[in-house]
């Protein structure tokens, strides 16, 4: 069976999480015997017009020769094949839970704009322009079901590989990621003010985020920014972390969660930061916070006091993550598709 996975990207993009979880989806459904290829769309959005004709151009993609479709990101769930389901990444935040945070005071427009979207992205996924929604995680669905009225069912992906390995419970945090706002990394900043233990914060990656953190950051010796770090130097740090603190805000999967437990270590989160909070297993594979710099430090200052548990935490978030599969999202899918 041909198979067309349809991905969006913008230019400049540089290979993240998305574009990982793209091409491992592709090689799932390759695995299991078909032809499955991505198409990926240009999707900038450097003003409301242009987010509308991105909308058209899925609208209007050619996808006939293909016995199944397979949407992703906004606006891709547009696209026409009788054999279509919607696998969710995230629709337009700034048009759902990021609103109110980038429009404080909403004009007349930007609330056109925002029912716009909605109306569309609820019109692209629901049946019988798509047979079947499933999204990454129940962050997701509950904002799909709160904002368009349509049920997602949850196929948490896994990693697309898994390379990641247990090391010693060391002397530091490892936080990695994109330096943005919406994740938060001031928190894990102030949490070290908090923090009694000998321990130090490594934060690897960039961002437009970064001047501010590291003028936040700038009077404690132990936080250490990292910059762009290599995928072996990535491996070696999180293997030989105490933890991984993860505070975003209202995040929609996060790889960082799953790869935290794929090396063996507990993941520090806040209740509010979305699906991390969901996997997070309050005491059992780490630690679920409110997003209150004081907590957070608390919570380091226990896992660095009791080495024991945060290794046994580690090996919980590790058991989960294994028990992940590519081929069963994959026939999942497939099943919907075909047989819904």
């Amino acid at each position: 069976m041909r198979i067309a996975v349809i991905t969006t990207g913008i230019a400049g993009d540089q290979s993240g999480g998305a574009e990982r979880f793209f091409s491992a989806l592709v090689k799932a459904f390759g695995d299991i015997g078909h032809d499955a290829e991505e198409i990926r769309l240009r999707a900038d959005e450097p003003d409301f017009e242009q987010i509308k004709r991105n909308y058209l151009a899925c609208y209007d993609l050619d996808v006939s020769s293909y016995d199944m479709v397979v949407s992703t990101k906004a606006p891709t769930w547009m696209v026409r094949h009788p054999n279509h389901v919607c696998y969710l990444v995230h629709t337009i935040r700034v048009f759902y839970d990021m609103f109110d945070w980038s429009f404080p005071a909403p004009n007349e427009e930007q609330r056109a704009q925002r029912d716009l979207i909605h109306r569309l992205d609820t019109g692209g996924m629901s049946p019988p322009r798509c047979k079947a929604v499933f999204s990454i995680g129940e962050e997701v669905s509950r904002r799909l079901r709160e904002s368009n009225g349509l049920d997602a069912e949850v196929l948490h992906p896994p990693l697309w590989n898994n390379h990641f390995r247990e090391g010693r419970s060391g002397d530091y945090l490892f936080l990695p990621g994109r330096l943005h706002p919406w994740k938060r990394v001031d928190l894990a900043i102030r949490a070290m003010r908090h923090v009694s233990a000998d321990v130090r914060l490594k934060i690897a990656g960039v961002g437009e985020a970064d001047e501010e953190l590291r003028a936040l950051a700038a009077r404690d010796e132990r936080i250490e920014f990292l910059g762009r770090v290599t995928d072996a130097a990535l491996l070696d740090l999180y293997a030989n972390a105490l933890a991984v603190p993860f505070t975003p805000m209202r995040e929609d999967y996060g790889y960082v969660t799953l790869e935290a437990f794929a090396s063996g270590k507990p993941v520090i989160t806040c209740s509010d930061s979305g699906e991390a909070a969901a996997i997070v297993r309050n005491g059992e594979n780490g630690f679920v916070c409110e997003a209150d710099a004081q907590a957070i430090g608390r919570a380091i200052d226990a896992l660095a006091a009791d080495r024991e548990l945060a290794v046994r935490m580690g090996l919980c978030g590790k058991a989960w993550v294994n028990g992940l599969s590519w081929e069963r999202v994959a026939r999942r899918l497939i099943e919907a598709a075909i047989d819904g």
